[in-house]
């Protein structure tokens, strides 16, 4: 295409969009509601992944040692659950630091258990992280089998609902997302159907004096990919600056272990440029639609 060409494309596209007036406003308060919801969606969807994820590759298996093993059958034991397909770390803990963690996690009433230190009834342990988090039941299971394992913990229902909601949280968000992308789709798809029946004598003009539907349908193509665009401008402005207040006041305040906020930067960037993008792409898809099926040269 010759770059004189595309500079009409362009302007007979951002002139359908004037032309429409009302119509075009419309539209682009709609399209900017809808990435708004989308924008709002995708940080929540994408947050509470991450902070699934940071749960998720926090589960362990705790593998409690046979109190009769010596020291060489610790080792080999060790050796044996490293060797184990999916098995990405293992660390040895002693009683002595099971013990430890055991006084400082209750606090005050922990200290009852010091009267134990000189006669410890706690299993040396091997701490165990998979590799992928799903692989966690399988792994406990074959450790289970070796020698010189006198239980295995990692919390197996806990950790099957936990794995099991978060795949749902994250299929229904994406359906959600999808959904508003298809119902702006449709808006934009309205505004340049109604711009192709307004237009329609115009059009059959130009084919006749020998306009290819290409030509024709270029003009609808940028118009399409404006519409998205300036939809998605308040959206980003939303993100960037609710996300920004939200980050800095609320951030520091949660204390929870794994509910951790992506940081500002680079996140607000990215997503901001995905809404960007997501405008532009279903302004010219939803202009596709309407052309392939409402234009008829």
């Amino acid at each position: 295409m010759k770059f004189r060409t595309l500079l009409r494309h362009i302007r007979e596209g951002t002139k359908n969009i004037f032309r429409n007036g009302w119509m075009t406003f419309a539209s682009i308060a709609a399209v900017t509601t809808t990435l708004i919801l989308v924008a709002v969606f995708l940080a929540l969807v994408l947050n509470l992944d991450q902070m699934a994820r940071n749960i998720e590759q926090d589960v362990q298996i705790s593998t409690l040692i046979d109190v009769t093993a010596d020291e060489d059958q610790i080792v080999q034991l060790g050796e044996e659950i490293e060797q184990i397909d999916g098995v990405a770390e293992v660390q040895f803990s002693s009683n002595d630091n099971e013990l430890s963690k055991l006084i400082e996690s209750m606090g005050d009433e922990g200290q009852a258990w010091s009267m134990f230190e000189q006669d410890n009834p706690l299993n040396h342990v091997y701490i165990v992280e998979a590799g992928v988090p799903e692989e966690t039941e399988v792994i406990a299971n074959q450790i289970e089998e070796l020698d010189n394992v006198e239980n295995v913990l990692y919390g197996k229902e806990v950790v099957e609902q936990l794995f099991q909601f978060n795949n749902y949280a994250r299929a229904i968000g994406l359906a959600l997302i999808i959904g508003l992308v298809f119902t702006a789709i449709f808006l934009i798809s309205n505004t340049i159907k109604i711009t192709i029946i307004a237009r329609s004598t115009e059009i059959g003009i130009q084919k006749l004096v020998g306009a290819t539907n290409s030509f024709i349908r270029w003009p609808f193509f940028v118009e399409g990919a404006l519409l998205g665009i300036l939809g998605s401008l308040a959206p980003v402005a939303v993100i960037l600056g609710g996300y920004y207040y939200i980050y800095n006041n609320f951030a520091n305040v949660i204390n929870f272990r794994f509910v951790e906020l992506l940081p500002f930067d680079p996140f607000a960037w990215q997503l901001s440029g995905m809404v960007l993008v997501i405008g532009a792409v279903i302004g010219v898809w939803g202009s596709v639609m309407s052309v392939r099926k409402f234009l008829k040269v």
